[in-house]
């Protein structure tokens, strides 16, 4: 075996390596990462079953049901266009309210029922998460508190 074809296969080799070990990361980080969705995307579009993802919008007025356990929650998330049923097992935040922006961390089940493992609310009267605004936004429903916020 000469130099050159010896080294030619040193290099396939280090070429192959690499691309393993980079379809492995990508393949490990497709699983970790979890994407936000509005209920409009949702409803247009559901994610499969059992894929974590991200669901952001306004809680619906009027939907919020605490149940008799005291810790199970069911609620409504929208984008003002469409909503989603959500079901929450824990302590809610403090801040959360009907009408206020929040952010909810979960799956899809196959009934359409949005079960979240985490909710996230908002911080102060100013403050929207910027994937609920942009989904807003999006839907045409965006009424900012106030102008210079654009």
């Amino acid at each position: 075996m000469t130099r050159k074809r010896r080294r030619i296969y040193i290099i396939l080799a280090g070429v192959l390596l690499f691309g393993s070990a980079a379809a492995l990361v990508l393949t490990a980080f497709e699983d970790a990462v979890i994407y936000f969705h509005s209920p409009s995307d949702v409803i247009a579009k559901p994610p499969p079953p059992g894929r974590g993802i991200r669901l952001g919008g306004l809680v619906e007025e009027e939907s919020v049901q605490r149940q008799d356990d005291g810790l199970t929650v069911t609620f409504r998330i929208t984008d003002l266009s469409e909503s989603v049923p959500v079901t929450y097992r824990g302590i809610l935040p403090d801040l959360f309210r009907e009408g206020q922006g929040v952010v909810t961390e979960g799956t899809l089940g196959n009934d359409g029922i949005f079960t979240a493992r985490e909710v996230l609310a908002k911080h102060d009267e100013n403050y929207m998460p910027r994937e609920v605004a942009d989904a807003l936004k999006k839907s045409g429903q965006w009424k900012p508190a106030d102008e210079n916020d654009q």
